[in-house]
């Protein structure tokens, strides 16, 4: 087995846990990319065992802490039914879930959603790539699923020197699948959809927009970033009147008015239009347009902390005039999935926008990504979405 050796005082996080060891840690040592090695403190001390990529700043991401553990195809079975077993303890309304986190259930590098008997994986890694029909095989005896899709199309397979993949693994047919969400049914397409095809983090955040939509009896909603659609779903089943969806993709948008249609809304309750979220809150604000609830579910600002800066920025300014285009009293359901932003930050981004406006709110809720997607003690780096509802004064 190859060994990593670490440059002295770089063994604490693996101490702790951590599952990251970064190429300025390493001493000597290296290894095939995908391959298990052996990581050693600088006094030889075991401290795990992990994938190698000497491509990526990140150049072993630990499998196990465990000396006596074998990194196998028992191993990964082990590791599979440790995250179905989580899964089944949990309270997930829906027959969308994620079924594999990555680094918060043991396996780096790895996703896996599950849409009904369809799974959709990213293997986002190094060590997932150089396990990857191991993998493929071993979730679909785990789940009894019927075929599996590969979505490694995400821009982090470069930094491991990978190529994009995507197709599929096991079995064949269509793409689209059809998921229920609490009560709603909601379609989705494996191949061509963001991620794995569907946003399933926002699950329960759904359901509580709708919930304080009954409450505070919004009429007009506005859903910024809206994707598919899903709190536009979400909106008109909590009691709206009219809700706007605003994407800048028109596939997107069509999916919006079907899922309205398949849950027996009035089309004429939604309106969807293909705008700039910001030049359309400003338009609003100048023709004196105000909304009882709004919700700003942007994309990724800042992927890394390096990027915190200016997506800072960009965040305050929708906030700001989002805050601005609430009526009194609205509600604003306001969100961040950048990992290089943290919670405290992103409130304080969000306070800031709000003393720009003018505006007060009482944060009512703090939300975070649903539970099948799990954030650990030991990876922190694990909360990337943390969302804000606030109840403008």
């Amino acid at each position: 087995m190859k060994a990593i050796r670490l440059r002295p005082g770089k063994e604490r996080s693996l101490l702790r846990r951590h599952p990251w060891v970064f190429e300025g840690s390493i001493a000597r040592g290296k290894a095939d990319a995908g391959e298990t090695v052996r990581v050693e403190a600088d006094d030889g001390r075991f401290l795990a065992w992990g994938a190698y990529s000497g491509s990526s700043m990140i150049r072993v991401r630990a499998w196990s802490f465990d000396e006596a553990e074998r990194i196998d195809r028992a191993f990964f079975e082990r590791r599979i039914a440790a995250a179905v077993a989580l899964r089944a303890r949990l309270p997930i309304a829906s027959t969308g879930l994620r079924l594999v986190h990555g680094e918060a259930d043991g396996l780096p590098g790895l996703v896996v959603d599950r849409y009904g008997d369809t799974l959709c994986a990213q293997f986002l890694s190094a060590g997932s790539e150089r396990w990857k029909d191991t993998l493929a095989d071993l979730l679909l005896r785990a789940t009894g699923a019927a075929r599996l899709y590969e979505r490694s199309d995400a821009g982090v397979r470069g930094l491991e020197g990978l190529p994009v993949q995507t197709g599929w693994l096991r079995g064949e047919g269509d793409t689209e699948c059809t998921i229920t969400e609490h009560d709603w049914q909601l379609t989705l397409d494996v191949a061509h959809g963001h991620k794995t095809g569907y946003y399933l983090d926002q699950r329960d955040n759904r359901a509580l927009f709708a919930r304080w939509v009954r409450r505070l009896g919004s009429r007009q909603v506005l859903n910024c970033y809206c994707y598919t659609g899903g709190f536009t779903v979400a909106a008109l089943a909590g009691g709206a009147e009219q809700v706007t969806s605003i994407d800048s993709s028109a596939p997107a948008l069509a999916r919006v008015q079907a899922h309205v249609r398949a849950n027996g809304f009035e089309e004429a309750r939604s309106e969807t239009l293909d705008e700039d979220v910001n030049a359309f809150l400003r338009r609003s604000l100048e023709a004196g347009r105000r909304w009882d609830a709004i919700v700003l579910d942007p994309p990724k600002f800042a992927p890394t902390a390096a990027h915190a800066e200016r997506a800072a920025r960009a965040y305050k300014d929708i906030n700001r005039l989002a805050l601005l285009a609430l009526a009194p009293g609205g509600l604003l359901f306001t969100f961040s999935c950048s990992g290089g932003i943290g919670p405290e930050l992103f409130h304080k981004i969000v306070a800031g926008a709000g003393l720009d406006a003018g505006v007060d709110g009482a944060i009512v809720e703090r939300v975070g990504a649903a539970p099948d997607h799990p954030q650990t003690l030991c990876f922190p780096e694990g909360e990337y979405l943390k969302g804000l509802l606030i109840l403008k004064s």
